[in-house]
């Protein structure tokens, strides 16, 4: 953990402000705006871009990705330059929980994949892209989207140690361990042999 400067009421205001930026379920409303229905009717019924790709779309599927990934961005920037790493880290917290358990949603979001790729390239470079090229060498061997998300993000704890002075290491033993609990359902399918391939249905 970095050292705590901020008053606890900037770190509150923070993890507000982290969540509500987190919680704009971008997926749902690209899929409105570009006529592809009700995400929740469609494939396994989750707002993010995984499920988004699944009507066909991929266009849409990239402006998912890339909202998801931004939102939890700049929340970390935001909160970093006007108040400091210590509500960064809070706000990277707040944003990820706000994508999972959005209030406009009845706090059933999505799996936070693309929201923890842009916190972690928000937070350091180095370890999102790492992250990143963990995702796609993955994807690329065993075309699971789900399989690959579990991948990078167990390796995320790895890459902090590697790449940096661990000081966001608790940060991201709490972020990896909520993408493996959002993948709960994926992982049963997984050892099963029956999750979807990229791509497919």
């Amino acid at each position: 953990m970095p050292i705590i400067d901020s008053a606890m009421t900037q770190l509150i205001l923070w993890a507000a402000l982290g969540y509500l930026m987190g919680s704009v379920p971008f997926g749902m409303v690209i899929a409105k705006v570009m006529g592809l229905g009700n995400l929740r009717n469609i494939g396994s019924g989750n707002i993010g871009a995984t499920n988004v790709l699944r009507t066909g779309n991929k266009a849409a599927a990239a402006l998912t990705l890339i909202f998801d990934a931004a939102k939890g961005a700049v929340a970390v920037l935001l909160a970093r330059t006007l108040a400091g790493e210590d509500a960064a880290q809070i706000a990277a917290m707040a944003a990820f929980l706000g994508h999972c358990f959005p209030i406009w949603l009845g706090f059933k979001g999505g799996k936070g994949v693309a929201t923890f790729l842009g916190i972690w390239l928000a937070l350091d470079w180095r370890i999102g892209v790492a992250c990143c090229l963990t995702w796609l060498v993955a994807a690329a061997i065993w075309r699971i989207s789900s399989l690959a998300a579990l991948v990078a993000a167990g390796m995320s704890i790895v890459w902090v140690l590697v790449l940096t002075d661990a000081n966001a290491l608790l940060l991201g033993i709490l972020l990896a361990g909520l993408v493996f609990w959002r993948h709960g359902a994926n992982i049963g399918r997984i050892r099963a042999g029956t999750e979807p391939k990229i791509g497919q249905s």
